[in-house]
Parts: C-alpha cells; sequence; structure tokens
C-alpha cells in the first residue's frame, strides 16, 4: 500500500483484501445466518446523505428535551447550556464515527465484533447489558414519556380523565398515569406483534413531522417571551458548587443518551459504501441535528419560564399549554409516534433477539420481547421524572454500564489489533478470538473496574464526583486500564499470553 492513496483507497483495500479469503458458504453451512455475516459489498449502499440524515430524528425526542430541561434546573445559563450541547454533540458524532469504523471496514454487527474484545463467549456480557439491562431501563423510560404524553391528549379531549380516581396511586402512580401507562406499554407490545408494518409506512414522515412540530414549538415560546433577546438574557439561578465539574456532568448527560448506540452503532456502519461516506455523514447529521436542537430545547424552555414565570423542565408540560386543541394533538401523536418508533426499534427488538438468543431452545424473539417489556413495567419507570434531575441518575447508570464497554471496544480495535482483523478467525469457535474457554479475563476484569468507578458514586460518598460524569470515567478509565493491561500481558508479565492481533493480518 503506497502513501499516496486515497482516503477511501486507505481503508477499503485491507477490507477487500480480507473478504476476499473469508470463506462465507462454510460459515453458512456450519449455522451462521447471513445476519451476523459481515455484509457484501454489493449491499453497502448508504452514503453521506443516508448518515447524515439517519440520526436527525433521533436527537428531537421526550427524554432529551427533559435532560436539557434539568440543566437549566440546575442553574446553568443559556450560554452554558447551548455550549454543553454541542461539545456533546462533537463528542458523539466522534464516538460514532470511531466505534464504527469496524463496521464500515469489515461489514461487522455489533454481535460479532464484540468476539474481537470478549472472546466467542464473552461477548454475551456486553451484549447483555446492551441487548437486555439498558434495553429494558430504555423501554420503561421511553414508554413512561410516552405515556404521558398520551394523558396529555386525552385530557383536553375528556377532562375528567385526568381526575379519575381521586387520590388513589399505586406505586407512586395515579389511576389516570397508570391507565395512560398501560395503553402506550400495550401499544408498544402491539407493534411487536404484528404492527410493525404499519410503523414503517410512517418512518419516513417522522423525522420531518418531529421539526414542524418541535420548530413550531420554539417559535411560540420565542413570540411569549417577546423575542429572542429576553432569551438570550435569561440567567439561570447560578451554579452551586464546582463550576466545571457541573458543566462537565452536564455534557455527560447529553452523551449519555447515545450511550447505547455508541455500543452497536456498527449495526448501522455495516452498511457503509466506505469509511468516508459515515464518517462525514454522521459527523455533519450530529453536528447540525443538535445545533438545531439547541436552539428549539432553550427557546422553549427559557421563553415558556419567561412567558409564565415558573421553571418548565418538561416538554410535556409546555405542550399542555398550546391554547388549540388541533396543536396539541399534532404534537402529541407525534411525540408518540416518534417515541414508538424508537422504543421498538432501539430498545424492545434488541432485547428480545438477545434473549432469544441465550435461551434458543425455550424462548423465540417474540416471546423475548413481552418479558422484557414486562420487566420494563417493574423497574418502575416513572421514579426518574418525578423532579428535574432525577433523569441524571438514569442516564448516569445507563452511562456508566455501557461506557466501559466502549473503551474496551476502541482500545482493542485501535491500540491493540491496530484495526486489523482476521474474519475467518473472528467466526472460527476455537480460532484465535476464542482467547482462554471463549474468554477474554482482561477485558471483564476492566469492565468490573471501570463499572466500579463509574457507578460506586451511587454508594460510596467518596467515588460521588466519578459518578456524575460516569460516561468519561467508564470509557476513559477501561480504555487505559485495558491497554496497559494487554501491553503488560503481551510482555508475559501478566495473565496468560494470548494472541498478538495486531500481527494477524502482516
Amino acid at each position: 500500500m503506497t502513501l499516496n492513496k486515497s482516503f477511501d483507497d486507505y481503508w477499503s483495500y485491507p477490507r477487500r483484501r480480507e473478504l476476499s479469503r473469508f470463506n462465507r458458504e462454510e460459515l453458512k453451512a456450519a449455522g451462521f445466518s447471513e445476519d451476523v455475516l459481515p455484509t457484501r459489498e454489493e449491499e453497502r449502499k448508504w452514503n453521506i446523505g443516508n448518515f447524515a440524515s439517519i440520526w436527525m430524528g433521533a436527537v428531537h425526542n421526550i427524554p432529551n428535551y427533559i435532560a436539557i430541561g434539568g440543566l437549566f434546573a440546575l442553574g446553568l445559563s443559556v450560554g452554558q447550556v447551548f455550549a454543553a450541547i454541542m461539545v456533546a454533540s462533537l463528542i458523539i458524532a466522534a464516538m460514532l464515527v470511531l466505534n464504527g469504523h469496524a463496521g464500515s471496514k469489515y461489514g461487522l454487527p455489533f454481535a460479532m465484533l464484540l468476539r474481537l474484545s470478549f472472546g466467542t463467549k464473552g461477548a454475551m456480557i456486553p451484549g447483555v447489558l446492551r441487548g437486555v439491562i439498558a434495553a429494558i431501563m430504555w423501554f420503561g423510560f421511553q414508554t413512561y414519556a410516552g405515556s404521558q404524553a398520551l394523558s396529555i391528549l386525552i385530557g383536553k379531549l375528556w377532562p375528567s380523565y385526568l381526575t379519575m380516581g381521586g387520590d388513589w396511586s399505586l406505586l407512586g402512580l395515579s389511576l389516570p398515569a397508570l391507565l395512560s401507562f398501560l395503553i402506550f406499554w400495550l401499544l408498544n407490545v402491539a407493534l411487536i406483534y404484528g404492527g410493525m408494518g404499519f410503523l414503517g409506512k410512517f418512518s419516513n414522515i417522522l423525522s420531518p413531522l418531529v421539526y414542524i412540530v418541535f420548530g413550531g414549538m420554539a417559535i411560540w415560546a420565542i413570540n411569549l417571551a417577546g423575542g429572542i433577546g429576553p432569551i438570550l438574557a435569561y440567567t439561570g439561578s447560578g451554579v452551586a458548587g464546582n463550576k466545571m465539574i457541573i458543566f462537565i456532568a452536564a455534557v455527560t448527560a447529553v452523551i449519555a443518551a447515545w450511550a447505547t448506540l455508541f455500543v452497536n452503532v456498527s449495526d448501522f456502519t455495516r452498511m457503509a459504501k466506505s469509511t468516508k461516506d459515515q464518517a462525514i455523514g454522521q459527523t455533519i447529521g450530529i453536528v447540525v441535528a443538535f445545533l438545531l436542537f439547541a436552539v428549539a430545547s432553550i427557546s422553549i424552555i427559557v421563553g415558556s419560564e419567561i412567558a409564565f414565570g415558573t421553571p418548565i423542565w418538561n416538554v410535556l408540560d409546555v405542550v399542555a399549554r398550546f391554547d388549540s386543541t388541533f396543536a396539541i394533538g399534532i404534537s402529541v401523536l407525534t411525540l408518540c409516534l416518534t417515541t414508538l418508533s424508537v422504543n421498538v426499534t432501539g430498545n424492545i427488538v434488541p432485547a428480545g433477539y438477545q434473549l432469544a438468543s441465550l435461551f434458543p431452545k425455550k424462548i423465540t424473539f417474540k416471546s423475548g420481547a413481552l418479558i422484557a417489556a414486562f420487566i420494563g413495567i417493574l423497574v418502575m419507570p416513572w421514579k426518574l421524572m418525578e423532579n428535574a434531575t432525577s433523569i441524571f441518575t438514569f442516564l448516569n447508570i445507563v452511562g456508566g454500564i455501557l461506557a466501559p464497554v466502549t473503551g474496551i471496544m476502541l482500545a482493542q480495535y485501535f491500540i491493540i489489533s491496530k484495526t486489523n482483523i482476521d474474519l475467518n478467525e473472528l467466526y472460527a469457535p476455537k480460532g484465535k478470538y476464542n482467547y482462554k474457554n471463549g474468554f477474554n479475563i482482561i477485558a471483564i476484569i476492566t469492565m468490573i473496574i471501570a463499572g466500579i468507578l463509574c457507578l460506586g458514586g451511587n454508594f460510596l460518598p467518596l467515588l460521588k464526583p466519578l459518578y456524575d460524569m460516569s460516561w468519561f470515567v467508564g470509557i476513559i478509565s477501561a480504555f487505559i486500564i485495558y491497554t496497559l493491561i494487554e501491553w503488560q500481558n503481551s510482555k508475559g508479565t501478566l495473565l496468560e499470553k494470548k494472541p498478538k492481533l495486531h500481527e494477524e493480518n502482516s
């Protein structure tokens, strides 16, 4: 390979060489489905435009707006919140591009890429963390957020609905809130059992609808506030404590909402024509989407507070204040459809498939999805929206669970393997990536140590500062710890020596 090759040639050359000696038909005969094999060259059709638009709708959702409301509740100013959002957007774009590199280079799905770092059997551990635990937590949270939107709509059409049951409550839920939650939960389950086609028909119009709704809400809030001037001049109540620590915690909150996608982004980038397409496309798409999101979210939250004289951290409370029933209906329906789409495809489907893969003889995809949906109720997601800052607890937990996995994946792929993967060995049951009895002990130890550093602050006051920025702590500590142990291991000074992965394609 010469140094004057183009960016695209540099990355596509080893991909073509590796794929040319990959025995696809033999693996299919051995029981591997086409879904888990590297994507064929002719099937990689996603260009810059596809990647620039794929994440647009994912940025504008109820939890993200609630998180921004929580930042203002912490006392941050408009400038600080805007800076936190944009700094987070650059990091989010970088993580998606970097951890998506193996997908665009080799066409590998997330489930198989995990073998590189964790081993053929050990890959199930992070797979469960992302595909079951984090997915179920997000499913419950998104379901409750969607049910709140549904309550607003029903309440406008049937006002007495909101007072049904009086003071009766179950586990902190009033009767109307419980009914709305169960209805929206059933809608999610119904889509799994036959309604995905219906949802698919609306997927192409959801993104523009989201921008119309939130754009309209931003204009409405700006008008109520008396123009953009009062919003820009708005100052928060002030930050109590170390301003830099709180700013980093704010950036962490925005990033942590994407922790699940960082881990399995290769499921999307495996469809890329080239690494250049996914790198440029995702960077443009994320930064532009978050720029629009920053303007809209700040305008809606601050404009509403100025107009009504009281802090409004939940975007659904803004919708409830609309004078027009039609505007409320369109807004709520858009929010519900978007939540359903993201919740089913991004949370309940991965959970269903993961449970089915763990117990293939007893659980099917649909039964696995139903089990995950029931567990989503048991996590009591409404507790995560009790106040303006409680969502940070949820985001810190999810970030703390998955950030170490991302750090390990990046360290193994870029530092240890130097972006070289032997595909035939990756799919072999007893190949290089089987490590010791199918488990890479170094990765598992690293994940445990980094996880304790991330989440220990929830139990140990001494680690509380680390807990407030759990995603950063998790990914950085895991990256460093894993790399150092691997380097020591390669010298034979620590654990049982394993393959030098960076030499495998030389």
